[in-house]
């Protein structure tokens, strides 16, 4: 938290169809893929709720159904059962039965949604809080300090503070001075430096000056190279680990340390 604050909700991308991982999402959306014994969406929630966050808001598509199964039924997926099927049905539930406090919108933004009509048209869940709202997407994990991210967020005033990491570059290249984001290019051939690793904060701000309820309104294609011109996107540098899930070789190498018990994206959930 921050301060006596309330941490904002954490909108999450849950919607696009995982082509470069097609043996895996051919069964279940990319966010469901197991890490360990759950699934990867739920990894990423976890980190957030270390640091306070209760409301997820996921923005949903491609097999929508499995989201609405999974957390429809939180308690059985996460818990042993005894299960009476004589007269009544009566389950007896053992262990901790999930054990987490947490109020999630499943919002079908529509299947063939690109990432910046999801946002807008999952924003207007965000309810009458924080004017600020994490954003993220549902295929990466990493250490990040949640708090911290949100105090730079807070104390830099932009529409717009992304986390800048630095793994092998194939995605969206960001050149930063300072903390501002002087160039954001989408998937340059060769990409040096920083790239976008998600896990956001956004202010409402952005969603009604950059964003439009528009199917193929991409995220990282004009809205941010826009707000960067603008000077409304700040970076905020995670040194730490960062690992998106876009290939069956990221896949086995997130679930081989979660077996190893080397899995840095839970430090902080103790």
């Amino acid at each position: 938290m921050l301060g006596n604050e309330k941490m904002p909700a954490a909108m999450i991308l849950c919607g696009g169809q995982g082509t470069r991982i097609r043996d895996l999402t051919d069964l279940v959306p990319k966010p469901m893929i197991q890490i360990g014994p759950r699934p990867m969406i739920w990894h990423i929630m976890k980190i957030y709720a270390s640091f306070g966050v209760k409301h997820f808001i996921l923005c949903l598509g491609y097999k929508r159904e499995a989201f609405v199964d999974y957390f429809l039924n939180f308690r059985e997926h996460n818990s042993d059962l005894t299960i009476n099927l004589g007269g009544e049905r009566d389950v007896t539930y053992h262990g901790d039965n999930g054990g987490e406090d947490w109020t999630v919108t499943l919002v079908d933004t529509g299947e063939a949604a690109m990432t910046g009509a999801r946002i807008a048209r999952a924003a207007k869940y965000l309810g009458d809080g924080s004017t600020d709202f994490f954003m993220t997407y549902g295929d990466a994990v990493a250490n990040v300090d949640i708090a911290k991210l949100y105090r730079a967020h807070r104390a830099g005033g932009r529409a717009l503070t992304v986390t800048a990491v630095h793994p092998v570059g194939r995605f969206g290249e960001m050149q930063i001075a300072g903390s501002e984001v002087t160039s954001f290019h989408e998937k340059p051939q060769t990409a040096e430096g920083f790239i976008n690793g998600g896990f956001m904060v956004m202010t409402r701000d952005f969603v009604s000056r950059y964003l439009r309820d528009e199917t193929d309104l991409i995220l990282e294609q004009e809205p941010l190279m826009t707000a960067c011109r603008d000077g409304q996107m700040l970076a905020w540098k995670h040194p730490g680990f960062w690992q998106c899930m876009d290939t069956a070789r990221e896949y086995d190498q997130l679930n081989r340390q979660w077996a190893a018990g080397d899995a840095p994206w839970t430090e902080a959930w103790k």
